[in-house]
This record gives structure tokens, C-alpha cells and sequence, in this order.
């Protein structure tokens, strides 16, 4: 038996059980609790090469999440009693990581690190996984969920923002060569019909979207948007492109003096100010961004600090509500990032915004580390959004990359989880 087939077959087997029975239904009621014993953030020494840097932890995170079935939060509507069913049974791809959404985040974290060689170690394990989960089968599934009465709003727009980012991602690999791009269109293909439902979904939701949606949580409409962008563009979809723009604009041109010093509010993971100012980058030229920007957050300094805005504060990271400010000092730091690099040359708030972006990222990747599922399901996604500079559509910068095996970071991240 080959070493590439046993790895194979073991990861096969290890995913077919994890789909079928979740945690066997085996809880631990000794005295810290079956949430604390069983859900914890995945030992990163687990994995037969040991993590040198934070994407090998975060990858190991996704892996032993994407198709762990319990805990689970589900927004389910129900029809009849045929719909009481397991998540696995209702939507037979995207149902771990607690719920739909962070499941395909949890994806689109491993075709990143996949697809850009950030963990070559790790590539036929994630390849296998990914494998196992993107058939044509298990698609139809999800496909026939989404159709099914009642769902017309089922994860939007955040997670249809998710999925369209995951085959962005997959149509990017394709548009290479060789075999990692030969076999993101194999998945691609698969995806196909449910990026359909999705686009279409969107397309008719939007012209009826009154006004936007100025949350720091899952129904924020800047944020999505951006995505929605991205795709769009990857995709040449001048459609989807014209519509996402036409009503960016239209929501927002107009829009002065952002509260940012509300921010963030008790359970924010994104930021309504920042992340509508990441969305207009997007859609205007540089020298009108920089203009909107003077009138839209006046009081970026000029001086280059980076204490002008305060990062969230997390007092219990075992609530999966207040944890959520973990992931706003990541989103921020990856939009802080996007504003600066649409700002033309010269200008004076570009170090003020890059500073704060790094205390935001690096205070938000300490968080990673966690050993509480409540964060760790959906965190290591952000950090890698952030940390791949995936919405700035380039290689990461040289203080992102870290292949060293002592770093101070990898060292972290592998002993913390381990406790």
C-alpha cells in the first residue's frame, strides 16, 4: 500500500465517520463540562509535520471543523416533519463548524492555503478533504435545500458572500496550470450548480434592497457586497459587477461623518464604518475615494499612530456572542488595509490606517489561539482573510509571512492549543 493511498483512505475514513455520527453522541459530563472538554481548538501537533507557522494551525483548525456536525446552529425552516433531520441530512456538504456559514468559510480557508502553497505538507490531506465533500451528489443536496419553500433568505447575505468567495478562489487556481489547477475545476464543476442558485438569488435580491444594512453582525450589506464585487470580477459576470456598484453607490456616496467612535457595539465582528469604506474603495477611482474618505471618516490622523481606534476587548471567550469582537479586530485590520492601499500616493493617513491595521491583526490572530470552539470554528478564517491579503488580491507582505519555525507566533499557537 502506498503512503499517498493510505493517507488517503485514513482522512477518508476518519470524514465518513465524523459525517455519520458527529461526536458519536458520546458527552463527558465530568467536571469541566462536555463544551470545554470535547470542543477545543485542534492540537496543531496533531498533524504528521508539526505546524512551523499559523497557517498550518489554522489549516488543522478548519480540517477537524468542517465536518464535526455537533455543535450545531442551524436557521432551519421547517415545512413538515420531514424536515426534522440532521445537518448532515439537510445540507450534506455545508454543515459543520456549528453552522452553514462557517462551514463554507472553513472550505474557502483550505482552497486558500491549498491553492496559494502556503502548507505543502498538508496538501493531499486537504486535497482528500475537499475531495470528499465537493461531489456532484452531496452539491444536488444542497442545491435541493435552498429550493425548498421557505429558504429564499437562508444565509444571506453573509454566507452566500462565503460561497462566492469559495469558488472565486477555486476559479482563480484554475485560471493556472498544472495539477492543482486541474483539480479546482474538477471541484468547480461540482460547485457550478449551486453558485448558480446562489448568483441568481442575489441578483433578484438586491434591486429590492431598500436601503443598506448597517449592522456589525451576519446581515451587513457593505461587507457582502465587497464580496459579491470580487466574485464578480473574477468571474467577469459585468451583470452582477454593474448591479453590486450601481447600488454601493447609490446607499452610499452621499454618506458623511461615520460614527466609527460607536464602534464596535457589545457583539460586532465587522465594522459598519470601515467595512462600508472597504466596499467604496472598491467602486471608485482613487482620488475620488480619497475624497468621500475626508468627508466619510474625517479624523483619520496624519500622524501615523495607531491608537486612534481601540481594539475590541473580549471578557469571556467561551460566549459565542462576545467573542465575536475577536473577529472584528481582524476585519478591521483587513479593511484598515484595503483603504490605505486605494489611497493615492502621498497621502497622509496611510500610516495612521496601516498601524492601526496591525495592532487590529495582530491582537486578532493572539485570539485564534483560544481553545474554545465558540471562537476557534470560525476565527482562524478570518485571520487567514487577513493575513493572505486575500481582499487586497495580492501576495501577502513580508511581515505576514512567516516560515520560520520559532517563530514567536507558530510557537504560540502550537503550545497554547496543546494545554
Amino acid at each position: 500500500m502506498s503512503v499517498r493511498f493510505y493517507i488517503l483512505s485514513v482522512v477518508a475514513i476518519t470524514l465518513s465517520a465524523c459525517s455519520a455520527n458527529g461526536d458519536n453522541g458520546q458527552r463527558d459530563t465530568s467536571e469541566q463540562g462536555y463544551f470545554e472538554r470535547k470542543n477545543v481548538a485542534p492540537n496543531p501537533a496533531e498533524n504528521a509535520q508539526s505546524p512551523r507557522k499559523p497557517e498550518h494551525a489554522y489549516a488543522r483548525i478548519a480540517l477537524a471543523c468542517i465536518n464535526k456536525q455537533y455543535p450545531n446552529k442551524i436557521s432551519h425552516v421547517m415545512n413538515s416533519a420531514n424536515d426534522v433531520q440532521q445537518p448532515v441530512q439537510l445540507t450534506p456538504v455545508f454543515y459543520g463548524c456549528f453552522d452553514w456559514h462557517s462551514a463554507v468559510h472553513g472550505h474557502w480557508l483550505l482552497t486558500r492555503l491549498w491553492g496559494n502553497g502556503a502548507v505543502p505538507e498538508m496538501d493531499e490531506e486537504i486535497a482528500a478533504a475537499l475531495s470528499t465533500n465537493f461531489t456532484d451528489e452531496k452539491i444536488a443536496g444542497e442545491v435541493a435545500y435552498f429550493n425548498s419553500e421557505g429558504r429564499a433568505s437562508f444565509e444571506r447575505p453573509y454566507g452566500l458572500a462565503w460561497f462566492l468567495q469559495l469558488t472565486a478562489e477555486l476559479k482563480e487556481i484554475a485560471a493556472g496550470e498544472g495539477a492543482k489547477a486541474d483539480q479546482a475545476q474538477l471541484w468547480l464543476d461540482s460547485l457550478t450548480p449551486l453558485e448558480s442558485v446562489i448568483t441568481n438569488r442575489i441578483k433578484t435580491w438586491v434591486p429590492k434592497l431598500a436601503y443598506p444594512i448597517r449592522l456589525g453582525t451576519h446581515n451587513q450589506s457593505a461587507f457582502a457586497f465587497g464580496l459579491f464585487l470580487d466574485w464578480a470580477r473574477t468571474s467577469e459576470d459585468s451583470q452582477m459587477e454593474s448591479l453590486i456598484a450601481e447600488k454601493s453607490l447609490a446607499f452610499h456616496q452621499e454618506d458623511r461623518n461615520c460614527p466609527i467612535g460607536y464602534e464596535p457595539s457589545g457583539e460586532d465582528f465587522l465594522s459598519p464604518c470601515l467595512m462600508e469604506a472597504d466596499l467604496m474603495r472598491r467602486v471608485m477611482s482613487d482620488t475620488e475615494f480619497s475624497d468621500w474618505l475626508t468627508g466619510f471618516l474625517p479624523n483619520i490622523p496624519q500622524d501615523g499612530s495607531s491608537d486612534w481606534l481601540a481594539v475590541g476587548i473580549v471578557n469571556d471567550p467561551t460566549d459565542g456572542k462576545l467573542v465575536h469582537l475577536d473577529g472584528v479586530n481582524l476585519s478591521r485590520a483587513w479593511a484598515l488595509e484595503g483603504i490605505a492601499t486605494a489611497l493615492p500616493e502621498g497621502d497622509q493617513r496611510k500610516a495612521a490606517l496601516l498601524a492601526a491595521a496591525k495592532t487590529h491583526g495582530e491582537t486578532g490572530e493572539q485570539s485564534v489561539r483560544t481553545p474554545h470552539y465558540a471562537g476557534s470554528h470560525w476565527l482562524a478564517s478570518f485571520a487567514t482573510y487577513w493575513r493572505t491579503e486575500r481582499g487586497l488580491n495580492r501576495l501577502p507582505t513580508d511581515d505576514k509571512i512567516s516560515g520560520d519555525p520559532m517563530d514567536d507566533s507558530s510557537r504560540g499557537l502550537a503550545e497554547e492549543a496543546s494545554e
